[in-house]
C-alpha cells in the first residue's frame, strides 16, 4: 500500500471530463445519465484499500439521503494487480449491500481516472448542475477522518452538497483526500 494525497488537475468551475463506462448493473453509463441532478458526486474508489472501505458507509449514506444527488463510485484499479478489484467482485459487494452507491462504475482502461487526475483511493470530485452543465465546486476529502479507523467529526462532503442544494456557493477550503495508490496497470 502506498498512501497518496489526492492533487486535482481540474480547477473550480471546469466541466468534468465525459466517460462511458460499465456498471456493475452490466449498464453502461456516461454523464447524460445524471444529467437531471442537482449534484453528481464521482469518487475514484476500490474494492480492497482501506481507506477507500472506510468511506464506504458514508457513501451509502449520501446516496439513500439525497434524492438529487448521483453518488457513483468509480473504481480504476487494475484488477490483474489487485484481483479483489475485478468487476465481478465489484457485483459481489453490490449484490450483498456493502456498496449501495447509486451505481459503481469499472473504469477497465483507467483512462477515465488520468483524465481526471485521480491519484488515490477514495479521491472525490463533486460537481454542481449550471443550468444543464456541471461545474465542479469542489474536490477533496469526503470527511476529516485521514486514517480508515478515525472516526470524523466534519463531513465535508456534506457540507458541499447541503450548499449547492440551498443554492449557495461552496465555501469549502479544498484539502487533499488520502489513500492507497491508484494501482496503474503499467506499475
Amino acid at each position: 500500500m502506498v498512501l497518496k494525497e489526492s492533487d486535482t488537475v481540474l480547477d473550480e468551475g471546469d466541466a468534468p471530463p465525459a466517460f462511458e463506462l460499465e456498471g456493475t448493473d452490466e449498464r453502461t453509463y456516461t454523464l447524460v445519465d445524471f444529467a437531471n441532478d442537482e449534484a453528481l458526486l464521482l469518487v475514484f474508489t476500490c474494492n480492497h484499500c482501506p481507506y477507500a472501505k472506510a468511506k464506504f458507509d458514508l457513501m451509502n449514506e449520501l446516496a439513500a439521503e439525497y434524492d438529487d444527488v448521483s453518488v457513483v463510485g468509480i473504481n480504476p484499479n487494475d484488477a490483474t494487480e489487485k484481483p479483489d478489484d475485478s468487476i465481478e467482485r465489484m457485483r459481489d459487494l453490490v449484490d450483498d449491500g456493502t456498496i449501495a452507491f447509486d451505481v459503481y462504475l469499472r473504469d477497465e482502461s483507467q483512462s477515465v481516472a488520468r483524465e481526471y487526475g485521480a491519484v488515490c483511493t477514495p479521491d472525490p470530485f463533486l460537481f454542481a448542475n449550471d443550468d444543464g452543465q456541471f461545474r465542479l465546486v469542489y474536490q477533496g476529502r469526503l470527511d476529516d477522518a485521514l486514517n480508515p479507523d478515525d472516526e470524523p467529526t466534519r463531513y465535508h462532503v456534506r457540507e458541499a452538497i447541503d450548499a449547492i442544494l440551498a443554492g449557495e456557493n461552496v465555501d469549502l477550503e479544498w484539502q487533499p483526500s488520502q489513500g492507497c495508490s491508484i494501482k496503474w496497470s503499467e506499475e
